[in-house]
């Protein structure tokens, strides 16, 4: 890579950064900058992910005060999670890519309209809940968004959100919060996976990286200020810019 190129990447990492740790799809900056500086589109998938992993953890260090009374039932989610990602990461390396590009978008869709109808959802299922950690219908929403972001990744945030906001009982923050650990966990495990079996651009993973690091750290201290509508709102602008991405 020139230093511009360099320079790209690092950059594509801290707003892919940011952006997860208030919303997730961060890929959607780095992975196409990737394939742009020719990088072939495996190759760009799982350096990419690799290299957004610091960024998910300065985003949980970011959010840990609205972590706090989740640890049970981040602990069952995170089983999910795991799971998924290792078979999503197998997926991958096994499926030719274009298995996923008619249903990604649906979900990404379907999660946006579960972020926008969760409050009045909510609303009608006060009372409903028989668990306080989603059960098992949240566990296996949980498994299947792993195995989305082991495979690819971009906007798991998002349909996270939605699965989470709609099964438990908690203000948005604190779903957040619990989202970006369970999109640490799926990022991690789909980043040993690769680090053992696929190739590796070493270079990129670390540009991206850094960058990401700075970026979690910088979009948590922002995201935990925003007002739980216009949390919303945005969350639901980056899953239709998504959508369009995605299809286009």
């Amino acid at each position: 890579m020139t230093p511009l190129e360099a320079a790209a990447v690092f950059a594509a990492g801290v707003g892919a950064g940011g952006i997860n740790a208030v919303v997730g799809s961060g890929s959607l900056i780095t992975f196409p900058t990737l394939l742009a500086l020719g990088f072939p589109p495996i190759v760009a998938n799982v350096s990419n992910n690799v290299g957004l992993v610091p960024g998910g953890l300065t985003g949980v260090l970011g959010y840990r005060a609205e972590l706090k009374g989740q640890r049970e039932r981040l602990i069952r989610l995170g089983l999910a999670s795991i799971l998924g990602s290792v078979l999503g990461g197998v997926l991958l390396l096994q499926l030719p890519a274009k298995a996923f590009q008619v249903i990604v978008p649906v979900l990404i869709a379907l999660a946006c309209v579960l972020v926008i109808v969760q409050p009045k959802l909510n609303g009608w299922l006060a009372g409903r809940r028989t668990h306080p950690h989603g059960g098992p219908w949240l566990w296996l929403g949980v498994l299947g968004a792993g195995v989305y972001g082991g495979y690819f990744g971009a906007a798991q945030g998002i349909v996270l959100i939605g699965l989470l906001g709609i099964f438990l009982e908690e203000e948005l923050q604190r779903v957040n919060a619990a989202k970006n650990l369970l999109s640490l966990l799926v990022n991690t495990t789909a980043a040993v996976l690769f680090a053992l079996i696929a190739h590796v651009d070493w270079w990129v993973a670390l540009l991206v990286a850094l960058g990401s690091a700075a970026g979690g750290f910088l979009g948590a201290r922002v995201g935990r200020r925003l007002p739980a509508p216009l949390l919303r709102g945005f969350i639901v602008c980056v899953g239709v810019v998504a959508i369009v991405k995605l299809l286009s």
